[in-house]
């Protein structure tokens, strides 16, 4: 697989949204991918939370990252992520 980079604005929303860089990765590496916005690319993966965030417990969490394939790497653009009760 290609090496995966991440875009300052993906580093940004992943910190705020609470994404790891192994979990985008494993996303991106083990999701099947479907066609996104302007000619982008995402997956989705889900993960065992169980913990709160925001002050709510979730006991799921959902990982889509935005990404566009490049000859030679994979550019993360945006991720987002989604609690589930």
């Amino acid at each position: 697989m290609k090496p995966i980079r991440f875009s300052r604005h993906a580093r940004e929303n992943m910190g705020f949204r609470g994404a790891s860089d192994a979990e985008v990765t494993e996303a991106i590496q083990t999701s099947p991918w479907q066609p996104a916005e302007r000619g982008r690319q995402e997956c989705l993966k889900e993960f065992p939370f169980g913990r709160e965030w925001n002050g709510r417990g979730y006991s799921r969490k959902q990982v889509r990252p935005v990404f566009v394939e490049e000859p030679d790497s994979i550019v993360v653009v945006t991720v987002y992520v989604y609690y589930v009760p």
